[in-house]
This record gives C-alpha cells, sequence and structure tokens, in this order.
C-alpha cells in the first residue's frame, strides 16, 4: 500500500518517470494531457490516498469557471480517457521495459505509481525463462514450483506483447501491457479465475437497531426484543474493497458477483467459490461455513478492553501474542489489524477467501493486500504452491496503520500454513 510520505529519491524517480512519459512520441505535443498528467502525478505523491473531484480537476487544469457542471461539461472525463489510452500505448511501445509503471485504473482520477516489481524477483523470473529448472531438493520444492509458474505465466505474457505489436493492433497491446506485470496476481487468484462460475463477493452488512438520523448501533439479542431491525448498512472500507476487486478481476478478465451477506444462502456457499469482505462480527454468514482456525475473532468480555474486537491466535508461536488488538474503540484509530485466510469451502471442491479487519479499514487494507503486486508478490515467496500452480490454504495476519480515516501501511507478521484439512 502506499503510505503517506513518500520519500524524495522515490518522489523524485516517480517525477522522472512522469516527465519521461511527457517527452515521449505519445504526449508529445499535446500541452492538455502533460498538464493534465503532471497534475495527478503531483496529487500522487504529494497527497497519497486523497480523491481528487472532476470539479477540482476542471478548475485548476482545463481552467473552467466556478460554475462548471459536469453535467453540461464532459472535457474532464473525456481528457481523463485519453491520457489513459495514451499510458497504455506509452507502456505497449517504448515504456515496456521501464521500471516504473503509472497507471489511471478506469473510475478513477488517482493517477498509480509504483515499481514494476522488486529486481531480485524479476532477474529471478527472466532467468527461469531461458533455462529449465534444475532439480532441486524437497525444502525448496514449493518455491521452485512458484517460480515455474510465475515464470511461464511472465513469459506468455511477454510473448503476446510481442504478437500483438508485430500486428499493430493497438488496443489489444494496451490491454497486455496492463497485464504485464501481473503473473503474480494470476497465481494468486488463479483458483478464482480457473472455475467455471464467477466468484461470489460477499460483503458485509450487520444487523442494526435505531435510525440514523436518531441513532443507531448494532443489534444486542439479549437487550433488543422484537426490534426494527436494519440490515441494509455497511462500512465505508467495504465498499472500497468491492471496487478494488472489481478493479483488479477486470484486469485479469474475470467477472465478478456481488451479494451482501445476509442474502447469501448455503446452496451458495455450495455451489460457489467466495470471497468473503468483513469479519464474522458483520458478516454473518461467515459463522455457519468453515473458516479460520488459527486466526479467529473475538469480541473480549473482561479486562480493559471490554467489548472490542480481537484477532486471538489459536496456537500462538513463540514471541507471538495471544491476541492481536488495535486502537481502543474511545480512540482515534491508528492500528488495526486484519486477517487474509485462504480455506477449504463447505463443498471442498470451492474455495473460501476471507479479508476482513476488526474494523471497515482493516477490511479495505486486507483486500487492497491482495490485489496490489508488490505486496502479492512478497506474500507468494512464503506460501504454498500446489503443482498445479494453485495457492494452498493458509491464514495470515496483517498489522495495519491508519493515518486520518485511511489505511497507509500494512506488515504480514504472522502466517500460517501447511494448514490441516478441515
Amino acid at each position: 500500500m502506499a503510505c503517506n510520505i513518500v520519500v524524495s529519491t522515490e518522489r523524485e524517480q516517480y517525477l522522472a518517470q512522469i516527465e519521461k512519459i511527457a517527452g515521449s512520441r505519445w504526449l508529445h505535443g499535446s500541452e492538455s494531457l502533460c498538464r493534465l498528467l503532471r497534475y495527478l502525478a503531483r496529487n500522487a505523491v504529494d497527497h497519497p490516498g486523497a480523491h481528487l473531484k472532476e470539479y477540482q480537476i476542471a478548475t485548476e487544469v482545463f481552467g473552467r469557471s466556478a460554475d462548471f457542471d459536469p453535467q453540461l461539461d464532459s472535457t474532464v472525463r473525456v481528457q481523463v480517457g485519453r491520457l489513459r489510452q495514451k499510458l497504455h500505448e506509452y507502456y505497449s511501445s517504448e515504456g515496456v521495459e521501464d521500471a516504473i509503471l503509472v497507471d489511471l485504473p478506469k473510475g478513477s482520477y488517482a493517477l498509480g505509481l509504483h515499481h514494476r516489481g522488486p529486481a531480485p524477483l524479476r532477474k529471478e523470473l527472466e532467468s527461469y525463462i531461458v533455462a529449465p529448472v534444475a532439480p532441486v531438493a524437497p525444502s525448496t520444492r514449493n518455491w521452485a514450483i512458484a517460480v515455474s509458474v510465475l515464470s511461464l505465466l511472465l513469459a506468455g505474457t511477454v510473448a503476446v506483447i510481442v504478437a500483438e505489436r508485430m500486428t499493430s493492433n493497438k488496443g489489444a497491446a494496451a490491454e497486455a501491457s496492463e497485464n504485464y506485470s501481473s503473473p503474480a496476481l494470476r497465481v494468486f487468484w488463479k483458483v478464482f479465475l480457473g472455475a467455471p462460475q464467477e466468484p461470489w463477493v460477499v460483503f458485509s452488512n450487520a444487523s442494526f437497531v435505531g435510525r440514523p438520523e436518531t441513532g443507531m448501533r448494532y443489534l444486542d439479542p439479549a437487550r433488543d426484543t422484537q426490534p426494527k431491525i436494519l440490515d441494509h448498512y455497511t462500512g465505508v472500507g467495504e465498499v472500497l474493497a468491492v471496487h478494488e476487486l472489481d478493479q483488479v478481476f477486470a484486469t485479469l478478465h474475470r467477472q465478478l458477483r456481488v451479494k451482501r451477506g445476509s442474502l447469501l444462502s448455503l446452496d451458495d456457499v455450495k455451489n460457489n467459490n467466495l470471497i468473503f469482505v468483513g469479519s464474522p462480527a458483520e458478516n454473518l454468514t461467515l459463522r455457519d461455513i468453515p473458516g479460520t482456525s488459527e486466526f479467529v475473532f473475538r469480541r473480549l468480555t473482561d479486562g480493559p478492553r471490554k467489548g472490542d474486537l480481537a484477532i486471538a491466535s489459536v496456537h500462538p508461536q513463540p514471541g507471538e501474542p495471544k491476541q492481536f488488538l488495535g486502537t481502543p474503540n474511545n480512540l482515534q484509530l491508528t492500528d488495526d489489524y486484519s486477517v487474509i485466510a485462504l480455506v477449504k469451502g463447505l463443498n471442498p471442491a470451492r474455495s473460501v477467501l476471507i479479508l476482513a479487519g476488526t474494523t471497515t479499514l482493516g477490511t479495505q487494507a486486507a483486500v487492497e493486500y491482495v490485489c496490489r503486486q508488490s505486496s502479492v508478490e512478497r506474500l507468494l515467496l512464503r506460501l504454498s504452491v500446489s503443482p498445479t500452480g494453485e495457492v494452498e490454504p493458509f491464514e495470515a495476519v496483517l498489522h495495519v496503520k491508519v493515518t486520518r480515516g485511511v489505511p497507509m501501511e500494512s506488515e504480514l507478521v504472522s502466517l500460517r500454513k501447511d494448514l490441516p484439512q478441515q
């Protein structure tokens, strides 16, 4: 995830890449697109996580007046679409080997700047493309399998790019370029990409009583007798998480289906691969199906943190806490913890991915972690991969740093793999 402070050297690298693109033949002579690119880049490096508005871009970049109406003037949307296409064309040609990637996801005005991937890992992948894999000892078997799968995917993607460039199909080449750096994502999500049915994204919508305008709180069955229950609210983290999943699956050319937890049936659970967004405290369906066994959500019943939601470690390792607790609920949130877990479903032929924090922002961070190339690459190096190239079941805990209501940094602090069959 992006950090809220970009160090000067990295900032300079990003802005140098922007100038390189602006000076390329794809943007040369297009003053308006260069101005837009530089504006979005400065906002991305100086104010990461900030959401730009169409009105702001129209008035500050294109000189529109204060009465600008986006319903009557589509300048911003048209120019952003043109810039997105130019970036695709640049990275499918002269920028195909650039170390820094710049993208502009559909449906967003937030420019993405990130390194293509850790250099050691890229060199390792390249070496496996040109040379056969030597026999390895059993202790390194999983790593060899992971590298082999990643290298084959990378080689295939490169081949697609070359083929498309030879046929001068710019649209297809741009699409290939967009996925050039995503072999790690394809490996991590393979179990959800290969099934005939689209996976379900199941987001949490807990039960509330009361009304927003008069005071609304979680349902407490012990003291709320026959109340009017509201089950159509969810957190901001879940909303942004569903958007993030939709974006990454779009780049992987796979559709998603979305459903709120209270409407999920057992037939849905048996027949589909599921991605749960939100903890069992709010995504109540998780309580009725196989879930995590090593890291479980528990609400504390005594002590100074009574009532707070924690992630309990069922079998804590040496030096590991028995439970992971974020910021107390009476203070401004600065720390949270999340679970990322891939487990077998109610039907063992199906898989369930659980992405959940002790707060809605922790949930958002968990989803972002598995949707970003850099963090997924780091995670894959620590996981087990089956001979068919699929990630095997695991459970992990993230420590999430939150700044002004935005998850900014996530660190993997505990991991369990090679889990017993459920």
